[in-house]
């Protein structure tokens, strides 16, 4: 998410979520941390959307939340899936629908929309002209020479508004680390066609829930080998009903089938479409790998993953490749098969862009810390003053003063935790207390204690969730904490919450001292 302000006036660009990782336990998604905008909500003008994945559009209902009429600009296929998740947060907005080529002014700004390829139809670029200086915000995108949609990156566009004068240019910084030009969405079909030639059962292909030009790949493989589709999912339904309504999924009709009539067919009449090729715990293909869900995987099924590899999730693709592979499956992955490819310009596309471009300042968006740095460098050989190329980390405030871009400040920006139903409310201090949970375990400590005689009145009583220790070992923390009353000023004994701490802390001091583990402990300490 990216906030621009002029003549006190505000442009959101983007709006996505970002999705957990293992050491965020119970945590759905992630929000952009809109603190900074809601005391200055009713100068928000509009929110573009470059297009409609996830990590783009996800935040939309909760900042919507906040203010319902912030208008909403996008392609079609972009405002047909945020109408989508709005609908389910009974919300209706105000969208403005525009296409490439199209300009649109919100406030003081004026848009100018380009048409660039990813991953998804529709993607737009923005240009973004102000008093200030002209902006280009790229979105996520690639040069794709091929795209199944021949819905090129319109460079011609881009070589205008460099005539014009950028002042300053957001690139898409995913894949600045890869030399050389993405290839091709069509270039992966002879490795799909193989998949579908040679399974002898049932294919199961997971993938986004909103990568149309992949699933249409998979259609157009499964009609030729003469097996039909079923739709797993309610994301992966909703999405494509809505792709396939707006023209953007062409689909042969008698294709796609309800799922359920599919187990009526034979196996190699069988394509199953659904969610989960980030190893998500809750979605359809790692209910499958884990048994709990209603499709069950057999000898013979292959599994095909064509999705990419996200930072911070190959712990868990791995352990579910694993699993899949334990219930028979053969599984065909990017790490086997050229069966995906990147929907973010590789390091060429990027240098050709900034030659075309000529901005006067770059700041590289959208990646992980690498990828911004390594965008940056790309810049800097292309001429870009060192200087004049800014790496802003979240919250970071930039000014673009007479055609010049610095660092003038920051604003808070931390993560927001939707939880259930919840947002906000789990902080980092409740993710610590849960993966002290995941990791180590509970440890109820009973005790009744003779605060005259400062002594336990009876035994220890113990009841442990996820703990593993010897019955010797508790009754020595027993005699451990017997020890410590005994030493315990009297001031300290008489006084509830006090007695309280000083059981814990004894138990905790000889469970990690004799076992090395160092569970949650809770201490209810009962008077004699």
């Amino acid at each position: 998410m990216t906030v621009f302000e002029h003549e006190g006036k505000l442009l959101v660009v983007d709006c996505g979520v970002l999705f957990p990782e293992d050491h965020q336990p119970g945590v759905d998604v992630i929000l952009p941390d809109f603190a900074s905008l809601r005391d200055r909500l009713g100068d928000v003008v509009g929110i573009v959307l470059t297009h409609g994945h996830e990590d783009h559009i996800g935040g939309v209902p909760y900042l919507l939340r906040e203010r319902r009429d912030i208008p909403v600009i996008g392609s079609r296929l972009t405002l047909a899936f945020v109408e989508a998740k709005l609908k389910e947060h009974r919300i209706t907005p105000t969208t403005v629908h525009v296409e490439a080529g199209d300009t649109h002014t919100a406030g003081p700004f004026g848009l100018e929309f380009i048409a660039v390829n990813h991953s998804i139809p529709d993607g737009l670029a923005v240009a973004i002209r102000t008093a200030a200086g002209l902006v280009l915000h790229t979105g996520d995108f690639k040069m794709d020479q091929f795209p199944l949609d021949d819905r090129i990156t319109d460079l011609r566009h881009f070589a205008r508004l460099g005539e014009e004068g950028v002042d300053l240019f957001l690139t898409d910084s995913t894949n600045a680390e890869v030399p050389g030009f993405t290839l091709s969405e069509q270039e992966l079909s002879p490795a799909i066609d193989q998949v579908f030639a040679t399974a002898p059962r049932r294919i199961i292909v997971s993938s986004f829930a909103s990568h149309v030009h992949r699933i249409q790949q998979i259609l157009d493989a499964a009609s030729t080998h003469g097996r039909k589709v079923g739709f797993v999912g309610r994301s992966m339904v909703r999405n494509m009903g809505i792709a396939r309504d707006l023209g953007y999924l062409n689909v042969p009709r008698g294709l796609v089938v309800d799922a359920q009539k599919l187990e009526s067919m034979p196996d190699d009449k069988v394509t199953l479409i659904c969610t989960g090729s980030q190893g998500e715990p809750m979605a359809a293909l790692a209910r499958m790998a884990n048994g709990d869900h209603q499709i069950r995987l057999a000898e013979g099924d292959t599994v095909l993953l064509a999705s990419s590899l996200i930072p911070g999730n190959e712990t868990a693709i791995y352990g579910l490749i694993n699993k899949l592979t334990d219930r028979g499956a053969r599984v065909v992955h990017k790490g086997n098969a050229k069966v995906h490819v990147s929907g973010h310009a590789s390091a060429g596309e990027l240098v050709y862009c900034y030659n075309i471009v000529r901005p006067r300042n770059v700041m590289p968006v959208h990646g992980e810390s690498k990828h911004l740095r390594a965008n940056a460098e790309l810049a800097i050989r292309t001429g870009v003053p060192a200087d004049r190329v800014v790496i802003a980390r979240d919250g970071v405030a930039v000014d673009l003063v007479d055609g010049e871009a610095t660092i003038a400040g920051a604003v808070q920006a931390d993560y927001v935790y939707v939880d259930g139903q919840t947002v906000g409310h789990a902080d980092e201090q409740t993710l610590d207390e849960r993966r002290a949970l995941r990791d180590n375990g509970v440890l109820t400590v009973v005790a009744i204690v003779d605060v005259p005689g400062a002594r336990l009145a009876e035994p220890l009583e113990f009841v442990g969730r996820g703990v593993a220790v010897s019955p010797e070992t508790l009754q020595g923390v027993t005699r451990d904490v017997e020890q410590a009353l005994g030493r315990a000023p009297r001031e300290e004994l008489e006084d509830v919450d006090r007695l309280d701490e000083l059981v814990r802390k004894a138990v905790d001091r000889s469970l990690r001292r004799k076992t090395r583990q160092g569970p949650v402990v809770i201490a209810v300490v009962v008077e004699a």
